[in-house]
């Protein structure tokens, strides 16, 4: 996101570094993979040398819980952002009970809340399966063809690992299909929540300030795994530093960076900046006006729409600062500079070429896809439920090789856990977001397209909206279960008024999700893996890959940054946030809570509150740990700076940073403010 005045850099970034052997690289840039950490690197310019035992400490420490955490107690305790929290949060609230305005702490195990649909994941091995996976395809394929091939072989190898450990197995695509890893996972449901401050302190400064530094953010949230309704008891845990971070000290990220693009070509940049990315902000705007107005118009529209509300707001941020930088000619120069020096060593411009074309065909059909894509066209748990329904009673007869990958039989668990939820669907939550989706349709195919004319059954899109939500019956989830054992035939027989809607929208929303597959993404897929082949040849294999929702090792120092002249320092303080609070509350975003004015006086004002670091993150960052080099927690991730917002496609700490809050604020709050002496003891205990 872009702050209130935008980064003051000339994007001169490194971009060739992204394609130089990691000896070159001069910012401490990466999202390595912990199977081949930056050993040289870490040796020659911090003097620190990652041991084995010491990584595996840290990857079977971290979790997947949607986005980033960590396990940090001997009794399952699990530490992430209130922001990446906070989705359960509303599931746990009530009008009469509002978790996410007033917090939640358990003062005892009986009384920490079990959440209805979180799952959390610890990878505990990693295995290299690229061999398997790419001899699943021949030389004299299509494109299409030998994409589905080598899923089909995925599934397989995830099915057989399943079987054989009992363990959640996904194979993961790294450099764009140059290298497959197959990365099992430890899984947990029964999740429970502790303690969540109010969201006033956890986001305090709201989107005004979010994307920015300085910040006052108490930015965490904590659950705990239970195992036969019992606590945990991890074989790996963090321990909380009791000195915290200092100013230029070398510490470490663990994570689950969601995605970034590094290592695209020219070309399929290009398609991003002005067809991807314009299409994507000009509907995330909309959507923005839209939840605000539908916010506004009540406290308990505000209490149920404020979590979407905000997801749009931070996306619509991030996605500003990104496009800044692919409009920026010195960026798009340097990228081009890169990809000459590869495609010349390569001796062979055709994977550059047939990526290029595969971009040319998906601008024909990119609208009409991107509108009908998985999870849209409408805003809507309920239609969601039900093309979840439709295709399950599609797929589930097929053997799992042949199905689509979401539904092949070892995500069934997951898909099961989210399916029959008991998390609240709110009916006029719903009606705004069918009603938007069945506007847009019409705004970007007309209103007298045939799809738009069978999706609207001859109503308006309000009172289409109205009749699909509340005739629905997928709001019980006995109906969801019915729908699933007896399959296809009660689907093609039912009445209800959104499962029928799928069935009219779906057909086209799959083939185009098949054209994309063969025309796009196995096109890509093919010669990105010559790409990466090419690159591993001129540079050895001591690169990261592009992120891909997985865990990864990044690292940096502690620093502050010049800007506009001035100079930032990496720390804030309680002081600092009593003082912004002064300066622009009480009114919202920049209220605090009751009980943070009444105990000011408990508190140190000194302790260090937020700080900011180098290392090397990206979306899905969020709830990161940060350890330092005797793998003890000294802060956990929440945010970037404006800076940090161009690290999707290149990165360049000069003044971009990661920013944190530090533990010591965490347990200071909790003893002063919370009297939840029991959990600061947990955390720092030996």
């Amino acid at each position: 996101m872009i702050a209130k005045h935008g980064p003051s850099i000339t994007l001169a970034v490194a971009m060739a570094a992204v394609l130089a052997p990691v000896s070159s690289v001069l910012a401490d840039e990466g999202m390595w993979l912990l199977t081949r950490p930056p050993t040289e690197v870490l040796k020659s310019r911090h003097g620190f040398e990652p041991t084995p035992a010491w990584l595996e400490h840290l990857q079977k420490s971290c979790v997947r819980m949607g986005a980033s955490a960590s396990l940090v107690s001997a009794d399952g305790l699990v530490m992430t952002n209130h922001h990446v929290g906070v989705d359960d949060l509303y599931k746990l609230s009530t009008p009469q009970r509002d978790l996410v305005k007033n917090g939640f702490y358990a003062r005892t195990r009986g009384e920490e809340l079990k959440c209805p649909d979180l799952e959390v994941q610890v990878l505990w091995s990693i295995e290299d399966v690229t061999e398997q996976v790419a001899a699943a395809a021949t030389a004299d394929m299509p494109p299409g063809e030998a994409y589905e091939a080598q899923r089909k072989a995925m599934t397989r190898i995830e099915q057989e690992s399943k079987d054989a450990t009992g363990l959640d197995s996904e194979v993961v695509t790294l450099w764009h299909g140059a290298r497959y890893h197959l990365y099992r996972y430890r899984r947990y449901t029964d999740i429970r929540l502790v303690f969540a401050p109010e969201k006033s302190i956890a986001f305090f400064g709201g989107d005004t300030d979010n994307f920015d530094y300085p910040r006052f953010d108490l930015d965490c949230c904590f659950f705990r795994i239970y195992e036969d309704d019992k606590p945990l008891k991890p074989e790996h845990f963090l321990k909380f530093s009791r000195q915290g971070a200092a100013d230029g000290e070398l510490l470490f990220v663990l994570g689950h960076p969601a995605r970034t693009r590094r290592l695209v070509t020219v070309e399929h940049l290009k398609f991003l900046r002005d067809i991807e990315m314009p299409t994507v902000l000009n509907w995330l705007w909309r959507r923005e006006v839209q939840l605000g107005v539908f916010c506004n118009r009540s406290e308990e529209n505000l209490r149920i729409g404020e979590n979407d509300y905000f997801s749009i707001q931070n996306s619509r941020k991030a996605r500003t600062g990104m496009q800044q930088a692919m409009l920026d000619p010195q960026f798009m120069l340097r990228k081009e500079q890169a990809e000459a020096k590869l495609r010349a060593a390569a001796k062979s411009t055709e994977p550059w070429d047939r990526i290029a074309e595969a971009q040319r065909v998906y601008r024909t059909f990119f609208n009409r896809r991107n509108t009908l894509r998985e999870g849209y066209p409408l805003e809507s748990k309920l239609f969601e439920i039900a093309r979840a329904l439709v295709r399950l009673a599609d797929e589930l007869p097929k053997p799992s090789p042949d199905r689509l990958r979401e539904y092949r039989d070892s995500e069934l668990d997951s898909v099961d856990l989210w399916l029959y939820s008991p998390a609240p669907i709110y009916d006029q939550l719903e009606i705004e977001g069918v009603a938007s989706g069945l506007t847009l349709m019409a705004e970007r195919f007309g209103a007298d397209d045939p799809l738009v004319v069978k999706a609207l059954d001859g109503l308006s899109p309000q009172a289409r909206a109205e009749r699909l939500v509340r005739d629905c019956t997928l709001k019980d989830i006995e109906t969801r279960k019915r729908y699933v054992k007896e399959g296809k035939k009660a689907i093609d027989a039912s009445e209800d008024p959104m499962i029928r809607f799928v069935r009219a929208v779906d057909p086209e929303s799959r083939s185009l999700r098949k054209r994309f597959e063969d025309e796009v993404e196995g096109v890509e897929r093919e010669n990105y893996a010559k790409i990466g082949a090419a690159q591993f040849a001129l540079y050895g294999e001591d690169l990261y890959p592009d992120a891909t929702g997985t865990l990864r090792f990044a690292f940096g120092v502690v620093k502050g940054y010049e800007q506009n002249g001035r100079q930032i320092p990496p720390f804030t303080d309680f002081a600092g946030m009593y003082e912004r609070w002064k300066e622009r509350g009480p009114q919202p975003p920049f209220d605090l809570p009751q009980r943070w004015l009444d105990r000011r006086d408990r508190l140190d004002l000194k302790t260090p509150l937020n700080f900011v670091l180098t290392a090397d993150i990206i979306g899905g960052n969020s709830g990161s740990p940060i350890v330092n080099a005797k793998g003890e927690v000294t802060g956990i991730i929440f945010d970037g700076n404006p800076q940090s917002l161009v690290w999707d496609i290149a990165f360049d700490d000069r003044q971009g940073r990661a920013i944190a809050v530090d533990t010591r604020a965490i347990i200071e709050a909790l003893r002063k403010i919370y009297d939840a002496d029991e959990l600061a003891d947990e955390l720092m205990r030996e």
